[in-house]
């Protein structure tokens, strides 16, 4: 927590020109609200504190061209510390340090830079040198941006290239799900033909069906007279031998008197050879067949 009191005291009193001395203060933690309200101190000095880390809104102290950070227990700085995009001079001497954030990259303005006594990144360390005069620490502040901006296009291209992986992938997978989606749809187009030919086979048959229907009764209705008797119809009878009568013409009345004892006269033809008889009153006839 931030010290109070004869320690803290009132940042305005401590407040020298644009200069603001923190630094001897015990300081935990910084007092970022209050130093936001000093937009007019750029150059700041929190030097010889007990800060372990800077929280994340100190990163909006855009205002700031000079800032002291030496001889604290910083392990790390915030992620997005190179929002400070005014700063010019920056020291981190004898803190425990070990990499940089890759957004320092974007401090372009800075000119002076102090990382000794740090347990640096071998990479780090080499890039950044002694740092033993205030050339040095200028051309620490050269050199280490000039390393940070190459880890970031390295980081950049590492990310660009994990973009292009995982696009590829999702290529693969929409067109693995293009390829299932046409399948699923080849095979209901299948189905749905099938299922027409089926429905169009099961209609031609109730059709056929209705026609068989419709005949029955017709050929029932011709085939009535045979089904009734049973049999075939029968033949007209045949037509009665014409009776043919020789002699006199048949009687109609019974003769009387003399002709009454005349004896039958055969008429010559076809029935003089055929056995003659007489009727009941006396004429001889035979049966002929009909002229």
């Amino acid at each position: 927590m931030t010290k109070s009191g004869s320690k803290g005291g009132n940042l305005r009193d401590k407040l020298d020109g644009n200069e603001l001395d923190l630094s001897l203060s015990d300081l935990n933690e910084v007092p970022v609200k209050e130093l936001a309200a000093l937009p007019k101190a750029t150059i700041l000095d929190l030097s010889c504190n007990k800060l372990n880390t800077l929280p994340s809104d100190f990163c909006g102290l855009t205002h700031l061209v000079k800032l002291d950070l030496s001889k604290n227990k910083l392990q790390q700085l915030p992620a997005d510390f190179g929002r400070l995009v005014n700063l010019q001079h920056l020291d981190l001497l004898n803190n425990r340090l070990v990499t940089l954030p890759v957004s320092f990259a974007q401090l372009k303005n800075l000119k002076w830079l102090d990382l000794k006594d740090n347990p640096l990144d071998p990479v780090l360390a080499k890039v950044a040198g002694d740092c033993l005069d205030e050339k040095q620490c200028k051309q620490c502040a050269n050199k280490v941006l000039q390393h940070m901006k190459a880890v970031q296009a390295d980081q950049e291209r590492e990310r660009q290239r994990r973009l292009e992986v995982e696009r590829e992938a999702e290529k693969k997978r929409e067109a693995k799900q293009r390829a299932k989606e046409a399948q699923e749809r080849e095979v209901r187009k299948r189905e749905k033909a099938e299922e027409k030919e089926r429905r169009k086979k099961e209609y031609d048959a109730l059709k056929a069906s209705k026609r068989e229907q419709e005949k029955k009764p017709k050929k029932e209705a011709n085939q009535a007279p045979k089904s009734k008797s049973g049999s075939r119809p029968r033949k007209p009878p045949p037509r009665k031998q014409a009776r043919s009568w020789v002699g006199a013409a048949p009687p109609r009345d019974p003769p009387v008197g003399p002709a009454a004892r005349l004896p039958a006269v055969s008429r010559p033809g076809r029935c003089a050879s055929q056995p003659r008889s007489l009727d009941s009153y006396g004429i001889g006839f035979c049966w002929t067949q009909p002229l």
